[in-house]
């Protein structure tokens, strides 16, 4: 096993909010109460992101905004329980925190969810200029798409100027084509299908991994210098200026997929933070998304390297 480096902090930028996600426990009946079971967690993409990479051990300064309420209160507070900085966050007065609610079908997969994340546009600019100092310090800045297209161009121009690579989530489908002006200055991108039929000039059907990796080149050849497609039980498609390949998904029981893409994502960066190969770091992608898949949660409590090369092999 890779020993992991010691290495400089992680600027994560975006969403964070409270998750309510219920499941289903028998075939779901339209317009009628169904039985199932809902439990309710942090998440947010950035708040999943900054989670997962500060539970294997990177240092992370998470900027993301919250309403002036109890959810929020205690979003925070478990942030800094986990070893989050969170001192350049923001408190929204009289604002609500972000939250997401999801429904379940019977076998894990998702049926339908609704977002609202009103409250990230509280992250403004100037803001982000303020805080010069945090890109300056910075291995990575991590960006999600609910950031307003202005601030999202206010990231991406001061990591440029500090020489900092971006990492990008899509988000959404919705949400994707914020991105489609910044695919030459990311370092890395990891949409889905949908999000990456968003960003390129013909839909990725899914579960084609030769259309999945042609999209990944196609990425490349915009600008972006790592795309990781992922494919949900048909694996991932993966491409750089040098090389590209498919992954098989690792065959796991699924309780609750929230957050194992955003888990998949900040594997990736620690591993390659690390100095670990791109292959092995893809790999290591799909085991923080496997072990999160069988976690009732969004993040999985006890994540650590050793823990994703148990499941590599």
């Amino acid at each position: 096993m890779t020993s992991p480096l010691v290495v400089g902090p992680v600027l994560v930028i975006g969403s964070s909010g409270i998750d309510l996600v219920g499941r289903a426990s028998e075939e779901i009946l339209h317009g009628t109460s169904n039985p199932g079971y809902v439990r309710m967690s942090f998440g947010g993409v950035a708040r999943n992101v900054a989670e997962n990479l500060a539970r294997l051990g990177m240092e992370v300064f998470l900027i993301t905004a919250v309403g002036d309420d109890e959810p929020g209160h205690r979003l925070l507070e478990q942030a800094t329980q986990v070893r989050i900085n969170i001192d350049h966050s923001i408190i929204v007065p009289d604002g609500e925190t972000g939250a997401y609610l999801a429904v379940l079908d019977e076998r894990g997969n998702l049926h339908l969810a609704l977002d609202d994340m009103r409250v990230t546009s509280a992250i403004t600019s100037t803001h982000l200029r303020q805080r010069r100092n945090l890109f300056k310090q910075a291995q990575v800045v991590f960006v999600d798409s609910n950031l307003s297209p202005k601030t999202l161009a206010a990231t991406v121009q001061l990591a440029k100027q500090t020489n900092v690579p971006i990492a990008a989530d899509p988000t959404s489908l919705s949400l994707a084509p914020v991105l489609c002006e910044h695919l030459r200055d990311l370092w890395l991108i990891t949409p889905n299908e949908a999000e990456a039929s968003a960003l390129c000039p013909h839909p990725v059907p899914h579960g084609s991994p030769t259309e999945a990796i042609a999209a990944a080149r196609h990425l490349v050849s915009e600008g972006v210098d790592i795309v990781i497609i992922t494919m949900a039980e048909f694996g991932l498609g993966y491409a750089t200026s040098s090389e590209s390949g498919h992954l098989r998904a690792i065959q796991t029981e699924i309780l609750d997929p929230t957050g194992a893409g955003d888990a998949l994502t900040a594997a990736v960066i620690f591993a390659l933070l690390n100095e670990i190969p791109i292959d092995e770091s893809v790999r290591l992608g799909l085991s923080a998304a496997a072990l999160t898949l069988r976690t009732g949660g969004t993040v999985v409590p006890n994540l650590s390297l050793e823990l994703l090369y148990d499941q590599f092999q």
